[in-house]
Parts: C-alpha cells; structure tokens; sequence
C-alpha cells in the first residue's frame, strides 16, 4: 500500500466529491480535507442516485464513496460512473464486511479503498495516492481479498435464489417467486453450495451473509 503523504505539485487544489449516507461521516471526511490546502471538497451527496449527475456538473478529480448505501449502492454507482467516464477515480468506503463487494468494486475500476475506522490516518495520503495515479488497497483489504482468491463468483440467478432462502422460502417456494421449475432450483442450490463450499444450504447462507455476497 502506498504511504505518500506528499501534496500534489499543481497548483489547482485537488477537486474532490463525497459521496455517504451517514451525515457524520460526511462530515468527518469534509473537515479532514478543509484543513489541506491542496485540496477542496466541491460536491456531497447522501444517495448514489445524483452521482452521474452531479460528477459532470461538478468534474471532480476524485470521488470518494460508500460502497453500500440503503439507494443507489456504491457498486451501482460506481458502474454507471466508470461506463460514462472511464477516466474516473473513485474510492471507495468500506467497513470490511466481506470480499464480494470489494472484489466487485475491483472489477468496475475502484482505484482503492479506505477503511471507516482508519479514515483520519489513511484520508489524505490515500486521495494523493489515487490522484497521482497509484493504487490505494489497505492491508485488512489486500488480506480479505487475497483469502478468497480464486473463487467462483455467483450468478445473479444463483444469488436471487440464495437471497429467497435466507429468506426462509422452501425450493418449491423459491421457483414460484422466480418463476423457474424446482428442479431448476435445486439445481442451482447444488451448485452455490459448491462454489461457497457449503455443506448445506443454511451453512451457505451464512457464507454469503460474512462474505457480503447478500444482505438480509
């Protein structure tokens, strides 16, 4: 991980727009960057929704987001920023809580991660990092990766038919809900079991619930 804390040689401030649903930490983020002079915080928002929106009115050089939110979710975001403007460097806000949205957040283009409880040591060194062009991955981050290396990620239908099962539905259930044979079902539970490496489907539940594959 990168650890340079040197300010950025331009002489235009570094435009940075937050992106977080909690006002506190809003809040937090934008009075840590007020007291670099290198850098302003030109955008806030509390919803996922407005990014596209707001990122071309406002053109910041980076934005700095939360990867879940109860709207429009960081990932959500994130895809359809980086589809429009590929250029763009985003990281994004993380409380750890599994390698499934991290991973996904790897493959729209995250430049990085900050970690909530580390984010008045690593804020500052990690928006120079990413704005100078380099990669900002904290070691909890580069751990929880690294760990489920390899794995195989679920389909869309395989986590439609999980989130249904946390939801206590039986696979007859299931099939009604999605419209597909119960066969067809567990069909797909033998093979989420496989890719999680559960032993049944309650145990792979609990997988996906650690790993952030779903969310109840």
């Amino acid at each position: 991980m990168s650890s340079s804390t040197e300010p950025s040689s331009t002489s235009r401030p570094v435009r940075i727009l937050l992106v977080d649903d909690h006002p506190m930490i809003l809040a937090g983020l934008a009075d840590t960057i007020a007291n670099e002079a290198d850098l302003r915080v030109v955008g806030e928002l509390d919803d996922g929704a407005p990014v596209l929106e707001a990122f071309e009115k406002l053109r910041p050089d980076l934005t700095i987001m939360d990867i879940a939110m109860p709207g429009l979710d960081g990932l959500q975001a994130l895809e359809a920023l980086r589809a429009r403007h590929a250029q763009a460097r985003v990281i994004m806000l993380t409380t750890l809580r599994g390698d499934h949205q991290m991973r996904r957040a790897l493959e729209l283009g995250a430049a990085g991660f900050l970690m909530k409880h580390t984010l008045r040591k690593d804020l500052i060194a990690a928006i120079r990092a990413v704005h100078a062009g380099r990669r900002w991955v904290p070691d909890d981050v580069a751990r929880t990766l690294v760990e489920h290396l390899g794995q195989p990620n679920l389909s869309e239908r395989e986590m439609d038919v999980l989130r249904s099962a946390a939801a206590g539905n039986g696979n007859k259930q299931i099939g009604v809900r999605l419209g597909i044979a119960e066969d067809t079902v567990k069909a797909h539970i033998r093979t989420i079991l496989g890719k999680l490496g559960a032993n049944d489907r309650t145990h792979a539940v609990a997988i996906a619930l650690k790993r952030g594959i779903i969310s109840l």
